[in-house]
């Protein structure tokens, strides 16, 4: 063990980066290389057939299947003048990861031979074993049937010798077994919500876009080092190990000077991300050391959720190449920052207006607190829905500590815009003129003027409007975003279409109290509705520290939800007011919000069951052994110190070995009794039928001992021959460069 981690450790430094070659083009030149997007569906695809796909794409027209036969014959002649022998429908089931089943363009050709062929049929829908995914009960071992169905928004794009067709993936009785149907079916609904409200302000608009820009942090490790952690390899996080010396709290890794090795990775990691059409905009180091971010420029929400799904997987693979793991957990290491995915989240028309930015006109405004009111709305009525849409069992980890919002949703303002909320709520009149960028002016004469925002930021808020758009910063690193994608487009929807109901109901009264005057009925009724919900929704305005012990309590007296129990999170999905939301919006249906919390509940199950044992393994295979030997040598030492010198001088020569000692025999008896504790746990979880009463087990009565033996075990490791730990520890993990 000594050699081994001694070995890796000196091999991780001897590493030097890779010589990444960049194309001789620049990125905008080769930018979507390798997308079928509407460049090459103007080059491969008849006249007829690009206007149809376009259509499609930008009005969402039903696609004609009789389409489809052009479409994959121009799809296969660009695929084949790539090197592409090969296609798969690429699909996101409840796995959090994303699906693949590859097939050869090859057919029969009946005369003895072979031809290459792929049919409008092949691209429109494949059959995927639907009973080994995820499916909460939908699908059963003698229900195999499944289909995953072409997403003709999302463009095709190649990877090595693939062809990849972004696809739904839904069972063979209809419900969705994935993340995109649904989310599609979100964003049809917020965007048909939306267009309506819309036309009280310009009847023009044809369409709202829900936009998505993704921030994604991540950590790299030598790979070497990572092989020799089997909780890293098994769990994606550290159960054990004590804080280094120095990790954060010098804050000299943000924003620092990129390593060497790490630049290299980045380059190459970008310049394929951006042949696969992913407009990767930002790179930086983050606050933990050995932690970094990739940030895109924004995009339409279902693609900018396949961009991240395909990042991801790129990411793994290029790190690799580079002697790098990619850790996407959202906490790999106790005691520094955990690793989250932001995720900036704005309406927008198809004549190009963001509608969570403020306007220059009275009316403009009114449009902007319209949708800033409703979309606090939609937030405040179902908080603790959007809790359970980014909560997970790796997450937990990192909410509420010190690095990333609590637990408990709220939504930060900022001055500016609670002051408008606050003048519409009570003011009679010109209570729409609303500050722009602001100049501040420095005392330092080569410094120009900087202009100021309308909004600080707050970065304890899960939710907080950042000038034009919201900012959800409570999504893990991990995670799909089309998990908190799809349950604030559709709160967001429910509320918009509420309050046109509303105001509709509301405009013939004002119609007839105005008659003869100048003012309009509708702006009056607009305004009537908004001061309502201005009141209504105030309990999910907060400003403050989100971390304070204080906010816990006063939002337990305003309403929110500040359950901590991840298993009793997810039975937010399945409350009365999150079924009527989604069954109303044709989202989702009861059976697939059940189907999906039993996969939740499962998975918890599984994550949780699956560190204790490879903790149990650690403790009585690696460190008991590890520490008894050290405890001998140092019995050793005082058998001879007892031979060689008179017995008062003994004792106090062997004073500090023998505190040792019997500290080694407490804590390997206390890892023991609860590594004993910890299976007794797991066997009595193990018993419970439902598998919400089972994650429920887990969290209460197995999740909590792991802490309780990781602490003996980081004790140990500060008193342990450092020769002899088998283990990479964090200072060799998180300084490697």
């Amino acid at each position: 063990m000594e050699a081994l981690r001694f070995q890796v450790v000196g091999e991780a430094f001897k590493k030097k980066p890779l010589d990444v070659k960049a194309p001789s083009e620049r990125p905008y030149e080769y930018f979507g290389k390798k997308v079928f997007n509407r460049e090459k569906m103007y080059k491969y695809l008849p006249k007829d057939v690009y206007e149809k796909m376009v259509d499609v794409i930008d009005n969402g027209s039903r696609l004609d299947r009789a389409v489809a036969d052009a479409v994959a014959a121009g799809m296969k002649q660009w695929a084949v003048e790539n090197g592409v022998t090969h296609y798969t429908h690429w699909f996101q089931p409840l796995t959090e990861g994303t699906a693949e089943k590859h097939d050869s363009f090859i057919e029969h050709d009946g005369k003895g031979g072979m031809v290459e062929e792929f049919t409008g049929k092949l691209l429109v829908q494949q059959e995927p074993d639907a009973s080994s995914f995820p499916s909460g009960g939908i699908r059963s071992t003698f229900e195999a049937r499944g289909y995953s169905a072409w997403d003709p928004t999302s463009p095709v794009f190649i990877i090595d010798d693939t062809l990849c067709i972004p696809t739904v993936f839904i069972s063979y009785s209809g419900e969705a077994l994935d993340y995109k149907a649904p989310l599609k079916r979100a964003l049809h609904a917020v965007n048909v919500a939306a267009t309506d409200v819309c036309h009280y302000f310009d009847p023009a608009v044809k369409k709202v876009q829900s936009n998505l820009g993704w921030e994604q942090e991540y950590f790299l490790v030598d790979e070497g080092l990572y092989a020799a952690r089997p909780d890293l390899l098994l769990t994606g996080r550290t159960l054990m190990g004590h804080d280094s010396a120095k990790n954060q709290q010098m804050d000299d890794h943000y924003f620092g000077a990129i390593p060497e090795r790490v630049a290299a990775f980045m380059r190459d990691l970008e310049i394929q991300a951006l042949e696969l059409g992913v407009p990767c905009k930002t790179r930086h180091n983050e606050v933990a050391p050995n932690q970094f971010e990739l940030a895109p420029i924004f995009e339409e929400t279902n693609l900018a959720v396949d961009h991240n799904m395909m990042l991801m997987s790129l990411m793994k693979k290029v790190a690799r190449k580079h002697g790098f793991r990619v850790l996407l957990h959202e906490k790999p290491f106790a005691g520094i920052n955990g690793s989250g995915k932001h995720n900036n989240w704005s309406l927008s028309t198809d004549n190009g207006i963001l509608l969570h930015a403020p306007g220059k006109t009275p009316e403009a405004n009114l449009r902007f607190a319209t949708f800033i009111v409703e979309t606090l709305m939609g937030v405040y009525k179902h908080n603790g829905l959007l809790k359970a849409s980014i909560m997970s069992a790796t997450n937990a980890h990192r909410l509420g500590a010190n690095e990333a919002p609590p637990a408990i949703v709220s939504s930060f303002l900022g001055k500016q815009v609670s002051e408008l909320l606050d003048h519409i709520e009570t003011a009679d009149k010109d209570f729409l003129a609303m500050a722009g960028k602001q100049g501040l002016k420095m005392d330092i004469p080569e410094i120009p003027e900087l202009l100021i925002d309308n909004t600080d930021r707050n970065r304890t808020s899960p939710f907080a409007f950042t000038g034009n758009r919201f900012e959800f910063r409570a999504v893990g690193s991990e995670a799909n975003c089309a998990s908190a994608m799809i349950a604030l487009n559709s709160a967001v929807a429910e509320a918009l279409v509420d309050f046109k109901k509303r105001v509709d109901a509301r405009i013939p009264e004002f119609e007839k109290k105005l008659a003869g005057t100048e003012h309009s009925a509708k702006f009056h009724a607009i305004i009537d509705v908004l001061r309502e919900d201005i009141k209504t929704c105030k309990p999910i305005r907060f400003d403050g520290n989100g971390y304070s012990d204080e906010w816990v309590i006063e939002a337990e007296k305003r309403g929110l939800d500040v359950e901590k129990s991840c298993p009793k999170i997810f039975e937010r999905y399945l409350d009365d007011a999150s079924i009527a939301m989604f069954e109303s919006l044709g989202v989702m249906t009861q059976k697939e919000l059940e189907a999906r919390n039993e996969v939740k509940w499962e998975t918890y199950t599984k994550k949780i069951q699956i560190e204790a044992r490879v903790l149990g393994d650690l403790s009585m295979n690696h460190i008991i052994p590890v520490a008894t030997s050290y405890q001998s040598q140092l019995l050793k030492n005082v058998e001879n110190m007892a031979a060689v010198f008179p017995v008062d001088k003994a004792e106090k020569l062997n004073a500090r070995n023998i505190k040792i000692i019997e500290e080694i025999a407490e804590r390997t008896s206390a890892i023991e009794k609860g590594v004993e504790e910890l299976v007794n746990a797991r066997k009595l979880a193990n018993k419970i039928g439902g598998e919400h009463d089972k994650a429920i087990a887990y969290h209460d009565t197995v999740e909590p001992k792991l802490d309780e033996i990781r602490y003996q075990i980081d004790k140990l490791e500060l008193i342990v021959d450092d020769a002899l730990w088998p283990l990479p520890k964090y200072r060799e993990l998180l300084f490697i460069r």
